[in-house]
């Protein structure tokens, strides 16, 4: 790895939670969480409407008509969208030759748990509803999670990077990993967590926090952790209860590395990781250049 190359990517990181941390306000943060990710390729992006959620499907000349990613961006269910992820999605997108369909859910505090997730099952419902078949879609496990629960046909493969699973705070990543994370710390995520379940919302209800959900009948899934981050454990945690109903994990944790290190394309371990996401959903989805949902 190009250790200067990493340095100047902390450098920034540093900057930006710095400034979120003397922000007067949440739209100050969410404003610098896009500044920091901004898309520097611009990658080309037509928005649609599914419902009235704003979302889109982001391709590359690799990509097949068939297979299809459900995108979920990261932020903590308070910050991030569609803009301030483009980059890492026009990348997966690459590495897996897959559409990629992006979409802005509802964000807390303005809405609480679980409207992020039920967001989610609506863009899965709209895959569904235009013919594709679910053995080409990969999506995020709290949505194929929901969508068995809903009766709904299980996706081909679920794929995790950096997940926050476990809204409790409980693995010990959160302590002894919190001098190292230079993404968040954990009062930061703590008052995160509050914000999204609000006062009437228990953190271990399994619409919150995955690993406390029933997990059987899923799909195989793929999980990329980063060893300084605070909620490294989560994957831990999760891929170990997985396991339990024989559901079928791969679990990486990278080290010396931060939470969603992905985002930053020019890292090494970047493309590395992104390669690695891309073959597993490669070889778990057909590709397929026509047939049913194959012109959306």
């Amino acid at each position: 790895m190009d250790d200067a190359e990493l340095e100047d990517v902390k450098r920034r990181i540093v900057a930006a939670t710095t400034a979120w941390a003397r922000a007067a306000s949440l739209a100050e943060v969410r404003a610098s969480f896009e500044a920091l990710f901004a898309d520097r390729d611009q990658t080309s992006f037509s928005p649609f409407k599914i419902g009235s959620m704003r979302a889109g499907f982001v391709e590359t000349p690799r990509s097949s008509s068939g297979r299809i990613i459900l995108f979920c961006h990261g932020g903590g269910f308070q910050v991030g969208s569609i803009g301030s992820h483009l980059g890492l999605v026009r990348r997966l997108a690459d590495a897996a030759q897959a559409r990629v369909l992006t979409f802005d859910y509802r964000l807390a505090p303005e809405h609480r748990c679980p409207a992020a997730l039920e967001d989610a099952i609506s863009a899965y419902r709209w895959l569904l509803d235009r013919g594709i078949p679910p053995s080409r879609i990969a999506l995020a496990v709290g949505i194929a999670v929901a969508a068995r629960d809903n009766s709904l046909l299980m996706p081909a493969c679920t794929a995790l990077i950096s997940p926050w699973l476990d809204l409790a705070m409980r693995g010990e990543s959160y302590s002894s990993r919190a001098e190292l994370d230079i993404f968040s710390k954990p009062q930061q995520l703590a008052a995160m967590s509050r914000a999204y379940l609000g006062r009437h919302r228990n953190a271990l209800d399994a619409l919150a926090s995955p690993v406390e959900a029933d997990l059987s009948g899923l799909p195989p899934i793929i999980i990329h952790a980063a060893d300084h981050d605070i909620t490294r454990d989560d994957a831990l945690l999760f891929a170990e209860r997985a396991r339990q109903y024989h559901v079928r994990v791969e679990l990486r944790v990278w080290p010396g590395l931060f939470h969603h290190f992905q985002m930053f394309g020019e890292l090494p371990a970047s493309k590395e990781s992104l390669a690695e996401l891309g073959r597993f959903i490669i070889e778990r989805t057909p590709d397929a250049t026509d047939g049913p949902g194959a012109g959306i």
